[in-house]
């Protein structure tokens, strides 16, 4: 029988306080957790700017702390369709700050961003099928950022992926940039184990504000569909993107 899970819980670090050391432990904690409860550990890594020092911190983490990397399989949450070494391409930044310092233990599952997104949707899907079978359908940690206009993953608002349901991983068409990506869907996302959101910065306050005063998710904002079945939630932001949240939270 399936439990509801617990509300968000929200972590805000004070000015001055390292938000990228603060981000590489806990993911290492999950790391560690589930090798340790289950063996091994599958975690969905999201790009952009906010994550880059963490990652890089995680990874001297790992190493110091003699993670057995063999165990840990990682998944990308979505990917622009671009060449591996195309600067905006999420694995080249990822593999930057991460998995070249950790390479060649660790097991790594790319997106292919240099084909059509319909056929690198498809294909990570049936890769992720296979893969997923070895953990019981779940992610153990997906980590996630949020976008000013409240978008999550390649999860935009007004397109139509938003209301994905069944399949894992979608092509997407967003207008705003004029461009394909393929992402991780929400039912995914929802079914993890841990999702975590990294947000830093005065330019993300006004995006959190709204999503915290809200009531009821919301399509046009959907970094607020996000609320895993029976997992944890967690957003840990820096001093500046916390600063519009309601008193109340």
């Amino acid at each position: 029988m399936s439990t509801s899970a617990p509300g968000p819980i929200v972590e805000v670090l004070p000015a001055g306080n390292d938000f990228d050391v603060a981000a590489a432990e806990a993911v290492a904690t999950v790391v560690a957790t589930a090798i340790e409860d289950r063996g091994q550990c599958l975690i969905a890594l999201s790009g952009g700017n906010t994550p880059r020092g963490a990652y890089r911190k995680l990874g001297d983490l790992l190493t110091t702390r003699m993670v057995d990397l063999s165990r840990v399989h990682l998944i990308f949450v979505d990917e622009r369709m671009v060449p591996p070494d195309d600067p905006e391409s999420n694995y080249r930044m990822v593999h930057r700050e991460l998995i070249s310092r950790v390479s060649p233990q660790i097991h790594v599952y790319r997106i292919r961003g240099e084909v059509e997104a319909v056929e690198a949707a498809r294909e990570y899907e049936t890769e992720l099928e296979s893969v997923m079978k070895g953990f019981e359908g779940r992610c153990d940690l997906i980590v996630l950022g949020v976008g000013e206009d409240g978008h999550t993953a390649s999860l935009f608002p007004g397109t139509d992926v938003v209301r994905e349901r069944r399949g894992k991983v979608r092509p997407v068409f967003v207008p705003r940039l004029a461009s394909w990506r393929a992402t991780l869907t929400l039912p995914v996302i929802t079914r993890a184990r841990s999702v975590l959101f990294l947000v830093s910065g005065q330019r993300k306050a006004a995006i959190i504000g709204k999503i915290f005063a809200g009531d009821v998710p919301r399509e046009d904002l959907p970094a607020s569909l996000v609320h895993p079945e029976s997992g944890t939630l967690t957003w840990m932001l820096d001093a500046e993107a916390a600063s519009e949240l309601p008193s109340e939270v």
